[in-house]
This record gives C-alpha cells, sequence and structure tokens, in this order.
C-alpha cells in the first residue's frame, strides 16, 4: 500500500499574489488530505469517506468525467496529466480522506490534487523516468509541476492539458510542499524561489474561522477568481504594448526595469479597474509582506497584526475578493481580542485566521463563532472553526 498525507495551507498573506509573479507569506496546517492507494487487477477506482457508498471508475481522457466541481474532476485531471506526460498508468484503487473543511480558502482541493498525484506518482515510478528526471530536480520543482494539473500550464517539456479551469499560481501547492513546521515561510512566485522562514512562537496559535460561504472555483465565484487573475495579465499586455517588453507577470517587470513603478502606474492610468487591481498587487507583495516578515523576526505581533489589518482593507477596496460575511468576521476577531487577523485565500467567501495565545484559542474560537453565527444565522449550519498551528508539509504515511 502507498499512502500520503497533504497538509491544508494558511495563506499568512498574499492575496492573488502568486500568479504575477509576487510575495506570499504561508504555512502549512495540522489538517489535510489522506489518500492510500493498493493494487488493483484493472482500472482505476476511488472512493472518499466524505460520500460513503460513492465509487468513481476513472480512465484518462474520459467522455464521461464528473462534473465541474465534483471532487472525481480533481482525480480526473491528475490521471489526465499522468498519462500525456508519463504514459500509462498502473490499475489502483484509492481511498481519500481529510479533515480540512470544504471550500473554505484551506485549500482542500489543490491538497487533495498533491496527494492523489503522489501516490500515483509512487505507485508507478514515474520519478525514475528520464522526463521526470530532466524536469524536477526538487520540492520546489515538484510544487510548480503539480500546480499545472490545475491550471493545465506546459512544465519544462511536460505538456500541459486541460485542468480544472482555475487561472492560478502555485502558491498552494508550494505551502504543502515546501513550509517547515513551527514557521512561516515567504515565498516568491514564477518562478517559485524560497525566503525567509520566521518561527510563530509556540505560544501563539491560529484560530480559522469558516464564514460558510463557499469559496468553490466553480459557477459564478469561478469566473470572479479568473478576473482577478486576468487582469493582471491585461496589465502586464499593456506594459509590453507600451515598452516592447516581452514579460510575463508584473513580478517579471518589476524585475527588469528601475523605473517599472511609475511606468506601470502610467500604462494603467486610464483603466480604473486595472489601476485598481496593480495597488492591490504593490500593496500586499511589496509593502506589507516584507514588513510582516521583518515583524515577526523582531517579536512585534502588534506590528503584524497592524499590517494584517492593512491586507484586510486592500482586499474590501481594491482586489474586490470580500463579501460582507468574511470581512465581518475579520472585525470580529480584532474585537475579541485577536493580535492579527485576516481573511485568506482566493475569496469570494472562505476563511479568516485570527492569531491568538494557545492558552485561550479554544475559548476564543467558540466565542468568535457564537458572536458571528449570531449576526448571521443562516450560515450557522456550514460556519465553524478549527485551532491550528505551522504544520509539516506532505509526508509519506
Amino acid at each position: 500500500m502507498t499512502a500520503w498525507f497533504v497538509p491544508g495551507r494558511l495563506e499568512v498573506l498574499g492575496k492573488h499574489t502568486d500568479y504575477a509573479g509576487g510575495n506570499s507569506l504561508l504555512a502549512a496546517v495540522t489538517q489535510g488530505v489522506t489518500v492510500e492507494l493498493q493494487d488493483s487487477d484493472s482500472g482505476i477506482c476511488a472512493t472518499t469517506t466524505a460520500s460513503p457508498g460513492e465509487e468513481l471508475s476513472l480512465a484518462p481522457n474520459s467522455p464521461d468525467s464528473p462534473p465541474a466541481g465534483h471532487w472525481g474532476g480533481y482525480l480526473q485531471a491528475v490521471i489526465d496529466r499522468l498519462a500525456l506526460n508519463f504514459g500509462e498508468l498502473r490499475p489502483a484503487r484509492l481511498v481519500i480522506d481529510s479533515t480540512l473543511p470544504l471550500a473554505s480558502g484551506m485549500s482542500s482541493s489543490s491538497a487533495l490534487v498533491v496527494a492523489l498525484a503522489l501516490c500515483l506518482i509512487d505507485h508507478n515510478g514515474f520519478r525514475e523516468y528520464p522526463q521526470w528526471q530532466e524536469n524536477i530536480g526538487s520540492q520546489i520543482d515538484l510544487a510548480g509541476y503539480l500546480a499545472c494539473f490545475e491550471n493545465g500550464m506546459s512544465f519544462g517539456t511536460l505538456t500541459g492539458v486541460r485542468g480544472v479551469g482555475t487561472f492560478g499560481g502555485s502558491e498552494d501547492h508550494t505551502a504543502m510542499l515546501c513550509c517547515r513546521e513551527g514557521h512561516l515561510t515567504r515565498f516568491r512566485f514564477c518562478p517559485i524561489r524560497e525566503g525567509e522562514s520566521v518561527p510563530l512562537p509556540p505560544d501563539w496559535s491560529f484560530v480559522v474561522g469558516v464564514s460558510g460561504v463557499l469559496a468553490e472555483k466553480t459557477g459564478s465565484a469561478l469566473e470572479l477568481y479568473n478576473v482577478a487573475s486576468l487582469r493582471t495579465r491585461e496589465i502586464v499586455a499593456a506594459w509590453n504594448s507600451a515598452t516592447g517588453s516581452e514579460d510575463l507577470t508584473i513580478g517579471d517587470v518589476l524585475a527588469s526595469d528601475d523605473d517599472a513603478l511609475e511606468g506601470l502606474h502610467a500604462v494603467v492610468a486610464h483603466d480604473p479597474d486595472l489601476s485598481r487591481r496593480l495597488k492591490a498587487f504593490l500593496t500586499e507583495s511589496q509593502e506589507l509582506i516584507p514588513a510582516a516578515v521583518e515583524a515577526l523576526a523582531d517579536g512585534n505581533l502588534d506590528g503584524f497584526g497592524q499590517l494584517a489589518d492593512r491586507s484586510q482593507r486592500n482586499a474590501e477596496t481594491r482586489l474586490g475578493n470580500q463579501v460582507p460575511e468574511t470581512i465581518r468576521m475579520q472585525a470580529l476577531a480584532r474585537e475579541l481580542g485577536a493580535r492579527g487577523a485576516s481573511s485568506f485565500g482566493a475569496g469570494f467567501g472562505g476563511s479568516v485566521w485570527a492569531l491568538v495565545p494557545s492558552s485561550d484559542a479554544a475559548g476564543f474560537a467558540a466565542a468568535w463563532l457564537e458572536r458571528y453565527t449570531a449576526e448571521f444565522p443562516a450560515l450557522a449550519p456550514r460556519a465553524s472553526v478549527l485551532v491550528t498551528r505551522p504544520g509539516a508539509p506532505a509526508h509519506r504515511l
């Protein structure tokens, strides 16, 4: 039997920055997805403890693939990509279990993709294939490759194929594979580069409040997510058109030209939507995250909390990925005494983290949920809280 545990991730700061070549401040969490794989006589089939009695039988490029948003769609994307890049897959039976709340912003779908892929990669011995060794030489490379299972892009000579419809980056996969237990780590993306790691003192924990507004990357939520991504491409296209450059991301632009900051603002000044999107990126990636790393390294939790507040306001007023529920949940956390709090993930629903003393975490979580559901009673059946600390990265069981 082959088995992998893959954690969810906590995006401490870094709202919609990764695919634009920006910074994120990340941690793995202690909750996650476990996939167990056993040999089978034929085909690839899978079950999940979240849907007892349902069993899927899938094959590469099946015309009867599961509908968008179904958990089987992620398995189909993994099978299709591995078969395209490495050839025929051995028969297997997969059992999936998760301790992550679904559609909460903690990247349960990416954790599922990573866990499924790691099991099938080991089962088929793909790490020994020449095309693997030519393209994937580190955990960072692996994170970049597995992100392409979702966005459909090629990775080196490993050709892309239809993913799951998100024009996202590799933040989730990087946190799951490359973060360090007990630490928050800054990464820059496109390509992935690891930055500073700062320890979270053991007497502090994160409480995650799940708003109950599902952060699903399907339907209208998927469209809104992709708009935020596509606007960064429009900004870069405007820059390239004005300068004759061939940059791919905003991060590339900033790295390639000392005068790029002023020039970027100039090329989008005529378009309020693009101007707001650029300011959202620059504030989050270039200003708040470096300052937050410095504050944590200095033990300045009050300063860190103020920076998290600014990140929240930036998301509300410029990025536009917040809903009334996550806005209020963040404010409630601060009212209840959290040292810092911010929404995280794709947005348009999802969750909020709050930094609190570990000794008070359970009581804070209960009070936070009580206050929140009193104001949003219709969401009480779906809202929840959990306590976590920066956890270990993905590992075999």
